[in-house]
């Protein structure tokens, strides 16, 4: 018997212009088939993270009439479906991080998290992670893997020969996606690097 909890089906950075600078897409079990293929394809999931500009900036524009400035998690941005929710996050210079959740993409056998609960496994282990994984995410659930994009990204800025402004050119015409394999490996290692419970990437 298996069981499936959350696993990240994409994770998106926007740039200041909502320009897409970089998509990961991560396979999801299908227990239909007992294999792992990505939940949408590209273009769908490309149309979910243009989407969640449309709750950023309605959430900017509510802070702004309450006199209050919003940068960092914005949580749930919004549920895409039953089994799909969008998480965000914004930096100070306008950037933001999307992650899609699938709250069925990850197998785990019954065998393996009823051993796991026997053994009195410590916080974070895959039976607890199980447990409350089955009542969906608590709040700050994708505060790691906000952190670790924000560190990928700062590390991708450092780079001398990284121009931010032909990614995200004040002119607002677009701009050229981000092509480092440095910090698509990292978005690959955090993408499958996180489960529910994880407090660090």
């Amino acid at each position: 018997m298996a069981t499936t909890i959350p696993s990240i089906a994409c994770l998106g950075v926007i740039g200041r212009n909502n320009n897409p600078l970089h998509t990961s897409i991560f396979p999801s079990y299908d227990p239909a088939t007992n294999s792992f293929r990505p939940v949408r394809t590209p273009l769908q999931f490309s149309l979910i993270l243009s989407s969640t500009l449309d709750v950023f900036e309605l959430r900017a524009r509510q802070n702004a009439a309450a006199g209050v400035g919003l940068t960092g998690d914005f949580g749930l941005l919004h549920a895409v479906d039953d089994r799909l929710a969008a998480y965000g996050f914004e930096t100070n210079t306008g950037t933001r991080f999307v992650v899609i959740v699938d709250m069925r993409g990850r197998r785990v056998d019954g065998a393996a998290a009823a051993a796991a609960a026997q053994t009195g496994a410590a916080e974070g282990s895959s039976s607890k992670r199980v447990a409350h994984a089955a009542t969906g995410l608590r709040e700050g659930e994708m505060r790691p893997v906000f952190k670790a994009m924000q560190a990928a990204y700062i590390q991708l800025m450092q780079n001398p020969f990284f121009e931010p402004d032909e990614h995200s050119p004040p002119t607002g015409q677009g701009g050229k996606r981000i092509t480092s394999k440095k910090f698509a490996e990292e978005m690959r290692r955090i993408g499958e690097g996180w489960t529910p419970g994880v407090v660090n990437l």
